[in-house]
């Protein structure tokens, strides 16, 4: 029998949310009566093995596989893979680079636009270039409009993500966000319905199997679906969505291309706004969240998956 080892915690941002889904899978480990060794990393990028730090790999030692339960930077980044794949053990997930690229949203766009993917138009920008704020401004509202959507770069979770209303505010707001990343996009601000669709492979004889597209409806207070009511229960959640079925085909298609394209493996999940019946692509995350009530896991519920057969799967079919 295989002997697991989850990893979870590490050093982003995304800390207690890789906490409660490697939580989450340890106890589906559990259920599926595995041997099984949970590794958090901490804060600081210390591995621990029964609470004690230790090298990777001797943390790693006698494991078959390794489930990565991490989220954000050193987890969806290729650092974590690129440690595992030197150790030559099986992981679940994508490979180093296609993560790293995936994590990048500026990367992920150049990637996917030439093959015909709608995505809002947007402008990344350093920190170097809030020396001249206002001629930034200026030209931002020219090229994007006046209401905009900031994000970094590189992160997740909606971490740094703002709705900006008008100039004022994005002067205010713009150089806050990149005191704390060194970039960001700038997009032009899209009004839609919010949908996000899962992507499994190798799965009731499809290599990619498309799971049930997942309609996100934040509360009305929310500009969007946001990093709180992401986690705190007030966005609605439609499974299957309520969109049509051109709709939901289109979003199918895109969320195919978007996994084959990045050269993703095993799973990933791809977020999109629909306006006018035009999904727009926003990003696609190789590692989603993975608590039994998460998105991701909701999806294969609805179509019989349990969660631990679920995992069952990602373990069953991890690679080097």
């Amino acid at each position: 029998m295989k002997r697991i080892a989850v990893i979870r915690g590490g050093p982003s941002t995304e800390y207690a949310i890789s906490m409660k889904t490697g939580g989450a899978i340890l106890e589906a480990i559990r259920t599926l009566d595995m041997p099984y060794k949970d590794v958090v990393i901490t804060k600081g990028g210390e591995w621990l093995d029964g609470g004690i730090p230790r090298s990777p790999e001797k943390v790693l030692h006698a494991i078959d596989v390794v489930f990565i339960a991490l989220h954000g930077t050193y987890g969806e980044d290729g650092q974590i893979q690129r440690i595992i794949h030197r150790l030559g053990i099986p992981y679940t997930g994508s490979r180093a680079f296609p993560s790293a690229v995936a994590f990048n949203k500026h990367l992920t766009k150049e990637t996917l636009a030439p093959l015909g993917v709608e995505t809002p138009k947007s402008r990344r920008v350093q920190a170097g270039e809030v020396t001249d704020i206002a001629t930034l401004i200026d030209e931002l509202n020219a090229t994007l409009g006046e209401t905009l959507f900031i994000k970094p770069v590189a992160d997740g979770s909606s971490y740094g993500a703002t709705k900006i209303n008008d100039s004022v505010q994005l002067q205010r707001e713009l150089p806050q966000i990149l005191a704390t990343h060194p970039e960001v996009l700038v997009e032009e601000y899209i009004k839609g319905r919010e949908a996000t669709v899962g992507l499994l492979e190798d799965f009731r004889g499809e290599r990619h199997y498309v799971l049930p597209v997942i309609e996100l409806i934040p509360p009305e207070h929310a500009a969007f679906h946001d990093m709180t009511v992401k986690y705190n229960g007030e966005t609605a959640r439609h499974c299957p969505g309520r969109f049509s079925t051109t709709e939901k085909e289109r979003l199918a298609e895109l969320t195919i291309l978007a996994h084959t394209a990045l050269g993703l493996s095993q799973y990933s999940r791809a977020d999109f706004i629909i306006r006018d019946g035009v999904p727009y692509f926003l990003e696609i995350n190789t590692l989603p969240g993975f608590t039994a009530t998460s998105n991701y896991p909701a999806a294969a519920s609805a179509i019989g998956l349990s969660f631990p057969q679920l995992v069952a799967h990602l373990i069953d079919t991890a690679t080097l």
